[in-house]
């Protein structure tokens, strides 16, 4: 048996847990990098969905960013972004907003709702080091730029980034990224569905099951449960009752992640820098 046909190992489990942030926005913070390389490229991922608009109605209000990219992929409802870059973008069911803070992105999210349901998920992905200062950018995808497919499983996939492998399929997402190579999906398991997504050898691999109950590699993962993966083999997932989960998987930088609020540098130097860099205005260059 060749690397490739033994099944990567679930070597660590857990759930998210409740938090508050920007103005008040209740969400559930699956996971935040602690500096130690753990989930390297992957820095934060929050989950939010809520009917009540008391959860989210305040929104983010304008608040600065360096060091990395943001991701914010909506499943219902209405949020519109602003920026210092004259960036306007209103994103809704199915979108996603990729923003590339690099140098230093001042910006918003705000519903655009006073009722009804806003879920959705928001990723931070690092940068190396030799990228915190290049140029900002931000993108808008409509969800009818995100590609769809349906594998012989039955499992609805939407490629968000990188490249879905599964049999004979091979579909490029909406969005590339060469330094991490980000992968990420959202798949969607009916009831006896399968999925068996190939993945570069070498990734850090992550599956947040956001609904339903998931079988990977024959471990469960339960409905709020996050699993890291070992980085090399064969992946098989299934799901006796239906599944929904966000795949990510990446490069590692392996470089040294050291973060202040919103900033994530290499060295304390450099976030004391871009602590003063903001304070005089400077932060976007």
């Amino acid at each position: 048996m060749n690397a490739a046909d033994t099944p990567r190992q679930v070597l660590q489990q857990s759930t998210g847990r409740p938090a508050s942030d920007g103005a008040g926005v209740n969400l559930i913070r699956v996971f935040a990098e602690r500096g130690d390389g753990r989930f390297d490229p992957f820095l934060m991922l929050d989950e939010f969905g809520s009917a009540n608009p008391d959860d989210y109605v305040a929104g983010f209000p304008a608040h600065p960013h360096r060091g990395f990219e943001t991701v914010t992929y909506m499943l219902e409802g209405r949020m519109r972004h602003e920026d210092h870059l004259g960036n306007l973008g209103l994103l809704r069911d199915g979108g996603v907003q990729w923003m590339t803070a690099a140098r230093g992105i001042i910006h918003s999210e705000m519903p655009e709702q006073q009722a009804g349901v806003m879920r959705g998920f928001q990723l931070w992905l690092n940068l190396p080091g030799k990228d915190k200062l290049s140029e900002p950018s931000y993108r808008d995808f409509d969800p009818s730029e995100i590609p769809r497919l349906r594998t012989s499983g039955g499992v609805e996939v939407k490629v968000i980034a990188g490249r879905y492998e599964d049999g004979e399929i091979s579909q490029p997402g909406a969005v590339q990224r060469p330094h991490t190579d980000p992968q990420m999906f959202d798949l969607d398991l009916p009831p006896g569905g399968r999925a068996a997504p190939r993945l570069p050898d070498g990734h850090r691999l992550l599956l947040y099951a956001f609904e339903g109950e998931l079988e990977v590699n024959g471990t469960v993962l339960s409905k709020g449960g996050l699993a890291l993966l070992a980085e090399r083999g064969s992946l098989e997932l299934a799901s006796g009752g239906g599944a929904r989960v966000l795949l990510l998987a990446g490069r590692p930088l392996g470089e040294p992640i050291v973060q202040y609020g919103p900033f994530v540098m290499n060295t304390r130097e450099e976030i004391d820098q871009a602590v003063r860099d903001f304070r005089a205005g400077q932060l976007t260059g």
